[in-house]
């Protein structure tokens, strides 16, 4: 019998693979039976014009592979937010048609997004809920922050199962109802291979750091303060990941000395940028949103076995392991710390129990079985 998922998701399907990605290549090689339709961010002409950008349409639906079990689709957002519930309901109608087209009469709806509420809603399938990022304690304007909390109210109390990916989310989140906790992992394997130095690392000792350059997560101050470090250690920063960051931001950290940004790599290429630096990076502000993540770099950053130095966040200043732990200092003391991981080169550690993402692909898997059954069940009843 076959089974259909509908994943909400906060990213594209593209070469930087997150949690979404990771979860349903599992699934999807695990199951022949499954088909899935990832939903990916709608695209937004009006906004590309407003930043001088050439507008476009989504991409609409096509084949992602896995002989075909496999389906993206981006819709176009015809309507900006602030026309409120005519904007969702554009959308909803765009993936409505998708899901009509490929003639899938029921399944399930995995939502990441919670601005996919109004879907939820609108396809009345069993829901899963999984929270990776507390958006509801992120820094953001009166309106948006309202709308985020509905919809988050919303997913919670009208969701067949609820997942979350830290204890601090399993907390906030699992006040009224019960949640899963499915933490972060890697690919441990494909972490530890030897591989090349990338040549486009800067010569030299390297600090790196790896993710979505966001405000929501990086000190921007503590990053340039590091980079002043660095250099005068004989070495530099190097930021690889999407670049999110404010144009001001953006054109702050741009042409620093000491300071190079690379851009997103493939997730086949990241390892060897992680194995090539003397010293791995987190220098993370220290927030309620930051307390809500398990971030994958955590898991990806003990994979290679590099010396690790980050501010006292959520998942890092958590780490229990054998010695030698994640150096996590406050931020006043941080770029001294990176300085002197790149006065030498230290032989790579192999940390023991990283967790490996086929261990959460299963559990992942069970929370969507759980899900089907328990709306079975209610509709017996």
């Amino acid at each position: 019998m076959t089974r259909r998922l509908v994943v909400a998701s906060l990213e594209a399907w593209d070469g930087v693979w997150r949690r979404n990605q990771y979860l349903v290549d599992g699934l999807l090689r695990a199951d022949a039976r499954l088909e899935v339709l990832f939903l990916e961010p709608p695209s937004d002409p009006l906004h590309d014009a407003l930043n001088r950008r050439r507008p476009r349409r989504g991409r609409g639906l096509r084949v992602g592979g896995y002989d075909g079990r496999l389906l993206l689709h981006q819709p176009t957002k015809a309507l900006p937010r602030l026309a409120g519930p005519a904007a969702d309901a554009l959308l909803v109608r765009s993936i409505r048609r998708a899901v009509r087209r490929l003639g899938w009469g029921d399944g399930a709806l995995w939502v990441n997004d919670p601005g996919a509420a109004p879907l939820a809603e609108a396809l009345g399938w069993p829901v899963v809920y999984d929270v990776t990022d507390d958006w509801v304690r992120a820094d953001r304007g009166g309106r948006e922050h309202e709308r985020i909390a509905a919809a988050d109210r919303l997913l919670l109390t009208g969701s067949a199962e609820v997942v979350v990916c830290s204890p601090g989310l399993a907390y906030t989140k699992g006040v009224n109802r019960t949640v899963h906790l499915i933490p972060n992992a890697v690919d441990v394997e494909r972490y530890r291979v030897e591989r090349a130095r990338p040549a486009d690392l800067p010569d030299g000792p390297v600090a790196l750091y790896v993710g979505t350059l966001h405000e929501d997560r990086l000190d921007i101050d503590l990053v340039l303060r590091t980079a002043d470090a660095a250099r005068a250690a004989g070495g530099s920063v190097a930021l690889v990941g999407p670049n999110a960051l404010s144009v001001r931001n953006r054109e702050r950290l741009v042409g620093h000395a000491g300071l190079v940004m690379l851009g997103p790599r493939d997730r086949d290429e990241v390892p060897a940028y992680l194995r090539s630096a003397h010293v791995l990076l987190v220098p993370h502000v220290v927030t309620a949103f930051t307390d809500s993540l398990d971030p994958i770099k955590l898991y990806e950053y003990l994979a290679v076995g590099r010396p690790i130095v980050s501010t006292p966040v959520a998942g890092f200043r958590d780490e229990d392991r054998d010695e030698p732990r994640p150096a996590v200092v406050e931020a006043d003391v941080f770029p001294a710390a990176v300085a002197r991981y790149l006065s030498a080169w230290h032989p790579p550690r192999e940390y023991r129990n990283v967790p490996d993402w086929k261990d959460r692909v299963s559990a992942f898997d069970a929370v969507l079985q759980a899900a089907g059954e328990s709306v079975a069940s209610g509709a017996d009843a």
